[in-house]
């Protein structure tokens, strides 16, 4: 019997907010960075994602570029500290009770994010989702070198790296089929995405997806 796909977006979907700007506020009030000059370039990359303008190698050699000199244990230290300050305010009990719906029904539950997996995979972990797929990070002596490895997770990028996973052989052993998923999401950046599943829910979504939406007869919910 097939299993079910169930696929969510992260930031502003199941987050009140977006990690990977939420990382540059952490970086701020850690004092690593600049309050005034890295908090102008993190909105205006911001402004840039919500334009569909981004250029997503640009933005994580940002976000990477101040923490680049430390080990993956300090970074999983840094990780827990913002987590509790800056992740756990944002996570909204409705998408909380909307993932254990589709877990206790037997579905096969997918983070899908552009964010990058250093940022995003303690917060899937938090979720408890089956599968996290994210944009990956090069490391090299056990630094990140501030590119990204393979695919970026991001606008079509999301439809490649996801039929790239359906034909690995977890999800092929799980029958997982891309047409029969469902796919909830905030931003137009996930049209590429949305247009393949089977049932397209849009999330407190964006003006643009909103009247995408509105076109193509998809459900608009609310999780604030």
């Amino acid at each position: 019997m097939t299993t079910r796909l169930a696929l969510f977006d992260l930031d502003n979907t199941l987050l009140c907010g977006d990690s990977d700007h939420a990382w540059g506020e952490y970086l701020i009030d850690r004092g690593l960075v600049s309050a005034i000059e890295h908090g102008k370039r993190n909105d205006e990359f911001y402004r840039q994602y919500q334009d569909r303008t981004l250029d997503i190698h640009e933005y994580v050699r940002f976000t990477l570029a101040p923490v680049m000199h430390l080990s993956q244990p300090e970074l999983a230290s840094m990780h827990r500290e913002f987590t509790q300050k800056f992740i756990r305010p944002l996570i909204l009990p409705k998408a909380v009770a909307l993932v254990n719906q589709h877990l206790a029904a037997g579905d096969y539950c997918v983070i899908i994010t552009a964010t990058n997996s250093f940022i995003t995979k303690p917060i899937a972990q938090m979720f408890g989702v089956d599968k996290l797929i994210a944009t990956d990070l090069v490391v090299q002596s056990d630094r990140f070198t501030g590119e990204i490895l393979g695919t970026p997770c991001f606008q079509s990028g999301k439809v490649d790296k996801l039929v790239q996973w359906l034909n690995s052989e977890v999800a092929i052993s799980a029958e997982l089929q891309l047409q029969e998923s469902i796919f909830y999401s905030d931003s137009i950046n996930d049209f590429p995405l949305l247009q393949q599943v089977k049932e397209a829910v849009v999330v407190d979504g964006d003006a643009m997806l909103i009247d995408e939406a509105n076109r193509r007869n998809w459900s608009c919910v609310s999780l604030r």
